[in-house]
């Protein structure tokens, strides 16, 4: 590696700070606008209770809020990343703040039921995760904007390497102005690096972990980004290879080549926060308290929850009602932070409040 180990200088938290700026920059009618909310539709479950069915057409899923069985050595905190491995098992990423250290990586198998967890030295920054098959074994990258640092791990959370800011294109003077926030990967076996909190660089990496290049920084001009909080490789059938980035404080999604250079926008966005892809189509976890689907050609499916009056009451008040969950109601979203498919087309949400919620959201039709 090229890239020294660095401590950093502070244990601050920039989702917080950051994002309630740019959360009330954003709100208001713009923010809000959007096709009209789908009604909700209702199933029952093996318990006898009602879960809300939300969508329409093809893209209907049941709701089970609050999924996954906790060991009582655990305790959610912020839950932000959800990942799912070849086999199926679901990878859950949470920033604890307790003073003992915590587990920051939780896995459970495609029931609920725990099967492990690891990532203590996360404990306080676990954010993006994301799994990427190399030469038959699959590993984790993962980002922790507590301790800015880039991580390689296997599925056991074993370290291969660890990194802070690239120093060969000198963009930076101190650690506080890096905390990485998602990666993505080049089909070379390269991979991307979103510096979402810190200085709104990509920075792009070869195979073996050595810089390329870096674009970017704080605009909102063609190419510059406020909070690149996520970016994939967008390599859909129908479309040429490229990488969208979550543009989030700037609400857009923003294109570009390969080596960085800006190719578009899509703005039916409102604050993203995420990426995956099953076939053509793309999923878009948004912090404004929805979870939008794109077809091939980025045309809006639907936005799972949206409901505008909810959306205002959600993030009202300094978005209070992420510490209320007596507040939150079945089939709606507060803040969805990430979130993916499964091999059967369900979707796992991560949801950035106080306490923490996974919810899985079973494909009906």
């Amino acid at each position: 590696m090229t890239q020294p180990e660095k401590t950093p200088e502070s244990n601050s938290t920039p989702e917080t700070d950051e994002s309630r700026r740019s959360f009330l920059k954003t709100v208001g009618a713009g923010a809000l606008a959007s096709t009209a909310a789908p009604a909700f539709l209702y199933a029952t479950d093996k318990a006898g209770t009602k879960n809300a069915v939300i969508g329409e057409g093809d893209h209907k899923y049941e709701c089970i809020h609050g999924w996954g069985q906790l060991p009582d050595k655990i305790k959610w905190a912020e839950t932000h990343g959800v990942a799912i491995d070849e086999t199926g098992l679901i990878y859950i990423t949470h920033r604890c703040k307790t003073p003992e250290p915590m587990d920051a990586v939780v896995v459970f198998d495609p029931d609920g039921k725990y099967v492990h967890s690891f990532g203590t030295e996360y404990h306080g920054g676990g954010h993006g995760i994301d799994i990427r098959k190399e030469g038959g074994e699959e590993f984790l990258y993962l980002c922790d904007v507590k301790n800015r640092i880039v991580a390689k791990t296997t599925l056991k959370g074993e370290q291969i390497w660890k990194f802070c800011y690239p120093q060969e294109p000198q963009l930076y003077q101190k650690v506080l102005q890096f905390s990485p926030t998602n990666v993505a990967f080049h089909p070379d076996g390269g991979f991307y690096v979103a510096d979402g909190y810190g200085s709104n660089y990509i920075h792009q990496y070869d195979a073996n972990a050595k810089w390329i290049r870096s674009w970017g920084g704080t605009g909102d001009e063609a190419g510059k980004m406020k909070t690149p909080h996520s970016i994939w490789l967008d390599n859909r059938p129908g479309r040429e290879v490229s990488l969208v980035v979550a543009d989030r404080a700037n609400a857009r999604l923003q294109y570009f080549t390969l080596d960085g250079k800006h190719i578009g926008y899509v703005k039916e966005v409102s604050f993203p926060a995420d990426f995956d892809i099953r076939g053509t189509e793309l999923l878009v976890p948004d912090l404004h308290a929805r979870v939008s689907i794109f077809d091939k050609d980025n045309k809006v499916i639907t936005h799972l929850g949206y409901d505008p009056e909810w959306t205002k009451a959600v993030l009202a008040d300094t978005f209070k009602m992420r510490s209320q969950p007596d507040r939150w109601e079945n089939g709606k979203f507060i803040h969805p932070h990430d979130a993916c498919f499964d091999k059967d087309g369900n979707i796992f949400v991560a949801e950035w409040v106080l306490t923490g919620r996974v919810s899985k959201l079973r494909k009906v039709s």
